[in-house]
């Protein structure tokens, strides 16, 4: 016999590497792990609407074969046991595979993708797929497929998108992973409107099969309570896929000893804009204070500004949105009225670009990411507020001030870093005056994942233990906003400053 916890509240918010240990201890069985998920997802579902559809069958299966080979004593996988989603963006042999869309209604998918070969390989139990945005271009969780769905903390409010579902589904205590992808911020956008944690590895590193619309932008990646989670569930969905042909095929970086390192000696940039980017003053104020306490744990911290010349959205607008567009071209023209109407509006802006400037768009992002490697030749990480805001009501498809802006692209922190394919975690930092979650951002050196779960984990660890982030001696400097030139043409000759 395997024990049950009764405390169902503690239970269900425990992180996922709590859950395995006690697992592994015989302390709480997976089949009663599944069922409590199974429960709680159906009875949020007219309320948080996490689901685009639910699989209790083969999920009350897995979960009797992942109890059995606990009993009997059989080796196990690092999510063995587990209850996780996935986002209706990713393929799942028999299942709907709609991405949102009417467009779509009554297609399967025929095949697993990697990811979900991969959770299933490691002992995960897949309740379900996860809403999203129609074809994930919005950065708020509603689709006329599928509706509203709504943030688990305050239910007035978007969980953000497009990994809607995923993260509702984590941040209601429902699974404790989830998978989702980020195109232009869709991990990194939920997590901080709900308070977990969203990680997109470097572009390659999780394969992305079968091929999206925008194959050179899209991510797969974690969301999770933790650091140390997104770091466990990354661990699983990384690694070589010949089908991807963006794959990377060296070696995974340990993410679960980075979680345990110190961040004595790492070279931190702080930016509140990146040089174009307007946060709340709540947001910079606490994501400033979450750095600046790193400081006191022995890294070398700087505030830079202008880390970038000019915005990079139309850059990123185009090579998205237009990606999107061409796949659906045809529902545009002769079934425009299933599409969500603010994307279709997206997707004929697309359109109406044209192809004329796709050369200089291309080398616009190229420069763009030499210019960020530059950068990360001085500085070992970039951290920066993960969004503008800290919560936006249902019904808005972005927030008032930056509502001239496109559906994800008010997101001005996060896309920047689809087009350089660098890693991006972000974390709860704190609240805001209205108790909304603060999300910081940071990212990483080409290939540099474990340095973000790092930071992250340092971070995460300081904000749990809420104390005053003064600075008391550290190496920090506070560069003026009109050093940055100065500061930037140093670092392309490749040499440090002083």
């Amino acid at each position: 016999m395997m024990a049950v916890l009764d405390d169902a509240s503690d239970l269900d918010l425990l992180s996922a590497i709590e859950l395995r240990g006690l697992l592994a201890a015989r302390q709480v069985s997976p089949v009663e792990l599944t069922e409590r998920a199974l429960r709680r997802a159906e009875a949020t579902q007219s309320t948080i609407n996490a689901f685009s559809c639910l699989m209790p069958v083969s999920a009350r299966q897995a979960a009797r074969r992942a109890e059995a080979a606990i009993l009997r004593g059989d080796p196990t996988g690092p999510l063995h046991g587990l209850p996780v989603s996935v986002k209706d963006l990713i393929a799942v042999a028999g299942e709907p595979w709609e991405m949102g869309s009417r467009s779509r209604a009554g297609i399967t998918a025929t095949v697993d993708a990697p990811v979900v070969e991969r959770v299933r390989a490691q002992g995960a139990i897949l309740i379900g797929k996860t809403t999203t945005s129609e074809f994930g271009c919005k950065a708020v969780g509603d689709s006329p497929a599928t509706g509203i769905t709504r943030n688990p903390r305050d239910l007035s409010k978007t969980p953000g998108g497009s990994s809607a579902g995923a993260a509702a589904s984590v941040a209601a205590g429902i699974t404790s992973l989830a998978v989702g992808t980020d195109g232009g911020g869709s991990l990194r956008i939920p997590a901080a409107l709900t308070g977990l944690v969203g990680f997109k590895a470097q572009f390659g590193r999780v394969p992305v099969w079968p091929p999206t619309a925008t194959p050179t932008l899209a991510h797969v990646g974690a969301l999770a309570r933790t650091v140390g989670d997104a770091a466990l569930l990354t661990s699983v969905l990384a690694g070589y896929d010949p089908r991807d042909p963006f794959s990377i095929a060296g070696p995974t970086p340990d993410l679960l000893t980075a979680l345990r390192s110190s961040v004595e000696g790492v070279r931190i940039a702080w930016s509140a804009t990146l040089g174009y980017a307007r946060a709340d003053a709540d947001i910079v104020r606490i994501g400033r204070s979450r750095v600046l306490a790193l400081a006191n744990e022995g890294a070398r911290v700087e505030e830079v500004e202008e880390i970038l010349d000019t915005d990079p959205e139309p850059i990123w607008s185009s090579e998205f949105y237009g990606g999107v567009g061409t796949h659906l071209r045809p529902i545009l023209l002769n079934q425009r009225e299933l599409l969500d109407p603010a994307v279709a509006e997206r997707l004929d802006w697309a359109q109406r670009q044209g192809r004329e400037g796709d050369g200089n768009r291309t080398a616009e992002r190229l420069a763009l990411r030499d210019r960020m490697a530059r950068w990360l030749n001085y500085f070992d990480v970039l951290i920066t507020p993960t969004l503008p805001i800290s919560s936006l009501g249902i019904g808005w498809n972005a927030p008032a001030r930056l509502a001239g802006r496109g559906p994800i692209s008010w997101s001005m922190y996060t896309y920047p870093f689809n087009l350089t394919g660098q890693p991006a975690l972000s974390l709860c930092a704190g609240t805001a005056a209205d108790g909304s979650p603060i999300g910081l951002q940071v990212v990483g050196p080409a290939l540099g994942e474990a340095l973000v779960i790092r930071v992250a984990a340092a971070i995460e660890r300081a904000t749990a233990q809420d104390r005053p982030h003064r600075f008391d001696g550290g190496p920090i400097t506070w560069a003026r906003h009109d050093d940055a030139a100065q500061r930037m043409s140093t670092v392309e000759k490749g040499r440090p400053s002083t």
